[in-house]
């Protein structure tokens, strides 16, 4: 690595200092030789992210030919369950990295490089930073092909360009043509009193605004009465033309009476930075209605990146007796917009409807630390992992403790602890903490043991307790069974299932020797491919150890016939 580092850092800090504007545009070539048809675009709005890069469609199907986008070498292999399942990295010379994720299988030259390396660690899970030179590529090479592995809703290519300091930027930036002719699709505005005595349409609440369609394609809304300080919030999506999809969109300004308030855009991000997408949206309405909207404006100590030309946070001051004219566009990389035109009436009101503040006992700064202990359970928030000031909802019922609401976001892990000192050690053994559903369905949350304490971090709030799981994981054969011949059979294939704790960790041997499976969680398989040439007897004896997040192991063993 640090040849790595040291052979690009003069051409890392070029790329990183220079405009954004200056980005090649022939360089970088498209990886797949098909239409490239997306169903996911950059910065587009993900669960506590953004969107990292393109997904490109890859028409249904599985195995088609991943290509280098440009000439450089595999930097890096990661390969995971969930995340990006399999994936390529590829550092070119002129600093960037492109990043090839979602893969069923590597090009046979990576592959046998990585599957020498998963047997001498005895780990389908692995990462890899081959040195340059190692695994170089040409333009245009063969280096993978395309699948559905890790956290992939279906078969795609996640495709990113990412800059010397390893920030994504959009790769339509860099002259990758996605065919667009649709306006962006504006389906939610709400205005947002922000003040102490701001109110909008006679209420301190938030308010949703009607859209109302112009003739030329724009939208305009009802005069908005209101006073003090006020922002506003949108609910848009992009659609590409070949696609039903609805992605994200490029770039989102707003102006008051002409003068632009605030503009933000889907350039390019670090990723330290996307969990804050939560500070962007507004997360209540989110997680109450499965929409997310876009604030126009900027809450206190949000350090995201995306905005530009920012005046006065993107809050409005609106007197009383003035009238006002805001606009809101909203753009797509090809130039495609929408445009919202608000007519706001500066409008003192002495009668309106509060806000719903919910006061507890409990109240936190988000730059102080939090601890509460009771019925020997404790909870420590840190400084930071609130977003804002909160009055917290918690309530210690027995063994279980509930920790405010999860409409509201956590930047940071919290730690819940339970005291454990009078539950006998075998009982321990096989007990975890659990966060409950609203049904009271328990889930696995990782959980720290010590002899008197478990503890877990979460970056959810909601209901936890103490669980015991005394079942050990289910395994199930798919396509053998003992005793059988299966020498037409290209893979081994076994289910495995538990329905408490989970899945923690497997093995596998034949005849004695360990055997790579590659786990799909989406499926509860795991599968191995006998073109690994582990498996040459034809009396062979399976042996697969599954164990679950508590220790619990349960031990499958077949014998099967194969000729080679």
């Amino acid at each position: 690595m640090k040849r790595f580092f040291s052979l690009f850092f003069g051409v890392f800090s070029l790329i990183a200092n220079a405009q954004i504007d200056n980005v090649p545009q022939d360089y970088f070539k498209d990886p797949l030789d098909i239409p490239l048809i997306l169903s996911g675009t950059f910065g587009e709005l993900r669960s506590n992210h953004f969107h990292a890069g393109l997904d490109i469609k890859t028409q249904g199907r599985q195995g088609l030919e991943v290509k280098a986008s440009a000439k450089g070498f595999i930097s890096r292999i990661k390969i995971q369950h969930y995340g990006y399942g399999k994936a390529l990295y590829v550092q070119h010379p002129n600093g960037y990295t492109t990043v090839y994720g979602h893969l069923k299988k590597l090009a046979p030259k990576i592959e046998e490089y990585l599957k020498e390396r998963q047997y001498n660690k005895e780990s389908y899970e692995i990462e890899l930073f081959p040195e340059a030179g190692e695994l170089s590529v040409e333009q245009g090479e063969v280096i993978a092909y395309s699948g559905n592995t890790g956290g992939s809703g279906g078969p795609h290519l996640h495709f990113e360009i990412r800059d010397g300091s390893q920030r994504p930027m959009n790769p339509e930036m860099f002259g990758i043509e996605i065919q667009d002719t649709r306006d962006p699709i504006v389906d939610g505005l709400f205005a947002y009193p922000i003040g102490r005595e701001a109110h909008v349409n006679n209420s301190a609440k938030r308010q949703k605004l009607r859209l109302i369609p112009q003739n030329d394609g724009s939208y305009t809304t009802n005069s908005v009465e209101a006073c003090g300080e006020i922002g506003f919030g949108i609910s848009t999506v992009d659609q590409k033309s070949l696609a039903p999809n609805k992605n994200g969109v490029y770039k989102i300004e707003a102006s008051l009476n002409g003068s632009p308030v605030m503009n933000l855009d889907f350039q390019r991000f670090s990723f330290a930075e996307s969990r804050y997408l939560n500070f962007l949206i507004d997360y209540e309405y989110y997680s109450n209605h499965r929409k997310r909207v876009q604030k126009l404006f900027k809450e206190a100590n949000n350090p995201l990146s995306i905005y530009n030309s920012v005046v006065n946070e993107g809050k409005l001051e609106i007197e009383d007796g003035l009238d006002y004219n805001y606009v809101v566009q909203v753009t797509d990389f090809k130039g495609n917009s929408k445009t919202i035109r608000i007519p706001i009436k500066g409008s003192f009101s002495g009668n309106i409807t509060p806000k719903d503040e919910e006061k507890t006992d409990y109240f936190t700064s988000y730059n102080q630390t939090f601890s509460i202990e009771e019925n020997g359970i404790d909870i420590y928030i840190p400084k930071n992992a609130l977003y804002y000031d909160t009055f917290l909802d918690i309530e210690f019922m027995g063994d279980t403790v509930k920790v405010h609401h999860d409409d509201v976001p956590l930047h940071k892990n919290i730690t819940i602890g339970f005291d454990v000192s009078d539950i006998p050690t075998a009982q321990k053994e096989k007990m975890f903490i659990a966060r409950l559903n609203a049904y009271g369905r328990p889930s696995y949350s990782t959980t720290y043991k010590k002899p008197s304490r478990f503890t877990t971090g979460t970056r959810t709030f909601g209901e936890y307790t103490l669980v015991s799981d005394v079942n050990p994981p289910s395994i199930r054969p798919v396509n053998f069974k003992d005793g059988q011949w299966i020498s037409g059979n290209t893979n081994l294939q076994v289910k495995i299932s538990d329905d408490l704790s989970g899945i923690q960790s497997f093995r596998a041997t034949v005849n004695g020797k360990w055997i790579l499976m590659e786990y799909e969680y989406k499926n509860n398989t795991l599968t191995h491919d006998f073109t690994d040439g582990v498996v040459t007897d034809t009396e062979n004896n399976f042996k697969l150890i599954v164990t679950d997040n508590v220790g619990n192991i349960n031990t499958y063993e077949a014998k099967f016939f194969r000729k080679n």
